[in-house]
């Protein structure tokens, strides 16, 4: 079991370098690959499961504890990101495929990988871990809701249809999760800790997917969608701190609020996008770019944070 929860742990902190590698392949021989695509949305279950399985009640305690910072976290989240995704759409003028992936992306709920990058920056983790099962509970609602407000421009989206997606592949996989943690307890504990392994492996088998399917459009503007999602996601994690201090949160929780807000569930934005826009398969390519860059300027903003002093060192 050591070795295996080692193993977890190696591949967790290399996990963009396991991306890169993988997409370079499924790009090299994408027919491989495309077997993968009908999966995308029972492997994103697979994820939400895990997130299931590390959660307890005592988690929401947070939320009692500091309802300003989660309410000001989940808020951001769901304003910020995708009211960036449109200004870069419209700035860069972007074509309507692309446009909207960058939105959809925009519009997901933050990524679990943002509580580990939150401990490693010396945040609120506990305010992170709150901020991130909220949004993610909220995700039925609000993604379907906020993705047709900014994007029903470019297209035509059927809300109920997506609010009915985001239900089965995030809600109830993790109500399932948090159920079976609850009746096995300590049995289940263990198992757990080997969870983000699994997790990686579903994420970069849904981004080889994408990739397979997209390789010729993905080489034709790689080069745009790359600076949009850096942009995108750089401009998530600026607006997320300074919104935090602007409203008088401590450093420690501003630092949460920043990577909460710049780091999406990726994975769901390609699960979406496959589900729901098969006959296109590019608007899941900014969602499968931004799963390996966040997993790069992510620790990158981490070390930066955790040199910052917070409000208890001044």
């Amino acid at each position: 079991m050591q070795a295996l929860l080692k193993l977890t742990q190696f591949v967790s902190k290399t996990f963009a370098v396991w991306v890169v590698v993988f997409a370079y392949i499924a790009a090299q021989f994408p027919e491989t690959f495309k077997v993968f695509v009908p999966w995308i949305p029972y492997l994103l279950g697979i994820v939400m499961l895990g997130m299931g399985l590390t959660l307890t009640f005592k988690d929401f305690a947070e939320v009692t504890k500091n309802p300003k910072s989660v309410l000001i976290g989940v808020v951001a989240q769901f304003i910020v990101m995708p009211s960036i995704a449109y200004g870069l759409a419209k700035l860069f003028n972007l074509p309507p495929d692309l446009a909207i992936g960058v939105i959809l992306v925009g519009c997901c709920p933050g990524g679990t990988s943002s509580n580990v990058m939150t401990y490693l920056a010396r945040g609120n983790t506990a305010l992170s871990v709150a901020c991130t099962t909220i949004s993610t509970l909220l995700a039925p609602i609000l993604t379907p809701a906020v993705f047709y407000l900014f994007a029903s421009q470019w297209l035509e989206i059927n809300a109920m249809a997506m609010f009915i997606s985001v239900l089965k592949m995030v809600l109830l996989p993790i109500f399932v999760g948090v159920v079976i943690r609850t009746i096995f307890k300590q049995k289940i504990e263990q198992f757990s800790q080997t969870m983000p392994l699994i997790s990686v492996i579903a994420i970069v088998l849904i981004v080889t997917a994408v990739v397979s399917v997209s390789r010729d459009r993905i080489i034709e503007s790689g080069l745009l969608i790359f600076a949009v999602v850096a942009l995108h996601n750089g401009l998530g994690y600026l607006i997320g701190y300074f919104a935090g201090r602007f409203l008088k949160l401590p450093v420690a929780d501003s630092k949460a609020v920043a990577i909460e807000v710049g780091m999406q569930n990726s994975g769901l934005g390609a699960a979406l996008a496959a589900l729901h826009f098969k006959a296109n398969p590019v608007i899941a390519v900014p969602s499968a770019v931004f799963s390996f860059w966040h997993n790069i300027s992510g620790p990158i903003l981490a070390m930066i944070f955790s040199k910052m002093k917070n409000d208890s060192e001044k």
